[in-house]
């Protein structure tokens, strides 16, 4: 009794801590546009949800999970069920989401206050964080489709919240087209599971007791249900051809790829960053691009080992692609777009290789580090546009090559961002360190005993990582040291720069001390010994450590560090080595692998050039088919109606005028008058008569 009523507070919590957000959100609605309580109304409705939501952790995480389910709607006899599964993972991404989001509340406050919308910006979030808080504890894949859709539409709100700038109207365009090719993807996995398994309940398909584990995977040539429980209902199928699991697994990568910014669907992360900063610290730093990883956990017991190798590859891919075109973007924030798109190749890397629980553990401490980097961010934008502002110059206040010599400016701010920066490289006492280590060490592992072309993976991951070192030291480099280079330009402009008030400083602060490795473990080297790692782990993973868990860590933290150091000599000093800007490799990086140009030519201009000659053929053959069709029909018409009056009602008429004339000739016999009548009758007998004579 007491388990069942301690399940359902729990259940009261999480449903509280869902609506909250949604409750802020109408409450705004119905504010005056720039309202300003509209702020602290969304921040106290998260503040509480993350209060709710640290409850429901503490009473959830190792614990049995606690799944209840009512009957949604009823189809025939199908019965569609709705309810809410908390478990390790869905507990872990309720509180994230709503730790996370709660600093960039308070940091919006102040970011947005100028803003001529702002209560409808705090609509947008709170709408968005409901979103994405009952997208991680709804049971069905019915509402989890739903909730997924809404986090687009809110995330498509919010991009192109400055919608005057036609910048931001075509990346929300964008970013809404590319995810929309995902969402096309989920829902066909959808039905094809629901065909197989004839259930949405995602506790049922995918739990401890999954029954898509147990299934006859791809035997006989078909994707069979199994009979466990005997809840096989007779004169149903439940089973396809094994072409279908490999097509739902394809839409589910569809949707993976789009929601978390993977190749080939990357291209719209990038451009999304023309939202409100605040906006790219929560949704595409720790939120909505994390959906896409958390989908990857829900679902993960149907992917076969072929499928996760795939998975691995294009994760890996993605991480060293993103990371490489972020070594020479001079946009502040597109660099930073670059790093989360890279740092999700490890997620989904990490999937592929089987280390589910490291996956997790990354998106867990990338969306701290990420978070609070993009909010630095903000900060150095904020103030680059007061200089922009207060010495009227036409400059792009997120050029990093303008900036320099910042950190004695903004000190607090400076001293965040390299907490942030090294947990981002992943060096030793950050919780960067933990998770990312984990992966490649795991990948590592994973790669023993296959063939060379596997060892590639693990192989460019580790390169990567020291990529990240790299560009992430030329962003603190060209921003934070050195001399202010835009007086180079304009020697005689106003700096007045600073930190910003405590709405600003005590977000970055405790997000900066969340990048440390004393929340994720005590232990500062070994990603083994975290609570949340081995809260996600099966039984039995960690036994036994290889030689990689000392290999590893020492050579990515040592040629971590002398990257670092390389980076600070190179672009520290203004005459100190350059790279050459003509070579191929330096603009393939900078034109983003020309990605966005090939889309341009070989997708984006040939569907626009179809549209072009569809509408050509509806204008000028279809609508003149049709034209034509109303001109014969027009002179057919017209004929008929010259028949109609002059034949047909001339022909009646003619009857008419007939009849009349007879009708007018009898009717004198019928005067009135006697002796007319004997005069007729004379007149007929006398007729008669002579007829007979004659006859």
């Amino acid at each position: 009794m007491e388990d069942f009523l301690h399940s359902i507070q729990l259940l009261n919590y999480t449903v509280a801590a869902v609506a909250l957000p949604l409750l802020a959100a109408f409450i705004n609605f119905c504010l005056p546009v720039k309202k300003k309580l509209a702020g602290w109304v969304s921040t106290i409705a998260i503040l509480l949800s993350c209060v709710l939501s640290a409850c429901v952790f503490a009473g959830v995480w190792n614990s049995a999970p606690v799944h209840a389910q009512h009957v949604w709607f009823t189809i025939g006899k199908t019965e569609v069920m709705a309810g809410i599964l908390l478990n390790n993972l869905s507990v872990l991404l309720l509180l994230l989401v709503s730790v996370i989001a709660l600093p960039v509340h308070i940091y919006s406050t102040a970011y947005m206050k100028h803003d001529d919308r702002y209560s409808r910006y705090f609509t947008y979030l709170s709408f968005f964080c409901f979103s994405m808080l009952a997208l991680v504890v709804v049971d069905s894949l019915v509402l989890f489709y739903a909730f997924w859709e809404l986090v687009g539409f809110s995330s498509y709100l919010l991009i192109g919240f400055w919608f005057t700038k036609d910048k931001a109207v075509q990346a929300n365009k964008k970013a809404f087209i590319m995810n929309r090719i995902g969402d096309i993807g989920l829902l066909v996995a959808i039905l094809i599971i629901y065909a197989v398994f004839h259930t949405f309940d995602i506790d049922q398909l995918f739990g401890p007791k999954s029954i898509v584990k147990s299934a006859a995977l791809l035997t006989n040539g078909s994707w069979a249900s199994p009979n466990e429980h005997n809840w096989i209902i007779d004169g149903i199928s439940y089973q396809l051809p094994n072409i279908w699991q490999y097509v739902a697994c394809a839409g589910i990568f569809l949707a993976v790829a789009a929601k978390s910014a993977q190749f080939p669907l990357h291209t719209w992360l990038p451009d999304a960053m023309e939202g409100p900063t605040s906006v790219s610290a929560l949704i595409h730093a720790a939120t909505m691009v994390a959906a896409g990883v958390f989908l990857l956990g829900r679902v993960y017991p149907m992917f076969t080992g072929t499928e996760l190798t795939i998975l691995a590859i294009i994760g890996c891919f993605t991480a060293f692609m993103a990371a490489t075109i972020a070594l020479t973007q001079n946009d502040l924030k597109r660099i930073l777009a670059y790093s989360t798109i890279s740092q999700l190749g490890y997620m989904i890397l990490a999937m592929g290789v089987g280390a589910y629980a490291s996956s997790l553990f990354h998106l867990a401490t990338h969306a701290f580090f990420k978070c609070l980097l993009f909010l630095v961010a903000g900060i150095v934008i904020h103030e680059m546009q007061h200089v922009k502002e207060e010495n009227q110059l036409d400059i792009d206040p997120q050029d990093i090559s303008l900036m320099g010599g910042l950190r004695k400016k903004l000190p607090v701010t400076f001293i965040v961002a390299v907490v942030g920066s090294l947990a981002l490289v992943g060096l030793p006492l950050t919780s960067g360190y933990l998770s990312k280590d984990g992966i490649l060490i795991q990948a590592f592992e994973w790669s023993e005993g296959k063939s060379v072309w596997f060892k590639l993976i693990p192989v460019m991951a580790l390169f990567t990582s020291w990529l990240t070192a790299f560009y992430v030291a030329r962003l603190i480099v060209k921003v934070f040291f050195g001399e202010f280079r835009l007086l180079k330009s304009y020697p005689d402009a106003k700096l007045h720069m600073h930190d910003g008030g405590l709405p600003y400083k005590l977000p970055i602060v405790l997000l900066a001390l969340c990048c440390l490795f004393p929340l994720f473990s005590f232990n500062p080297f070994s990603y083994g010994h975290s609570w949340l790692f081995n809260g996600l782990s099966s039984p039995g993973v960690h036994e036994g450590e290889s030689i990689f868990h000392t290999i590893i860590p020492a050579l990515v933290t040592i040629i971590s560090i002398v990257v670092l150091y390389a980076a600070y000599v190179i672009y520290s000093k203004p005459t100190g080595f350059k790279f050459q800007q003509d070579g191929f490799l330096y603009r393939l990086s900078y034109n983003q692998w020309y990605l966005d140009a090939i889309y341009q030519r070989f997708i984006i201009k040939p569907v626009l050039r179809l549209c072009a000659a569809s509408f050509w053929i509806d204008r000028n053959v279809i609508d003149g088919f049709l034209h034509l069709l109303a001109k014969i029909s027009g002179h057919v018409a017209k004929l008929t109606a010259w028949t109609d009056e002059h034949i047909v009602d001339g022909f009646l008429h003619f009857v008419t005028s007939i009849v009349q004339s007879i009708g007018n000739f009898a009717r004198r016999f019928q005067s009135g008058k006697v002796q007319y009548y004997l005069y007729s009758m004379l007149v007929i007998v006398l007729v008669l008569f002579i007829l007979k004579i004659l006859i």
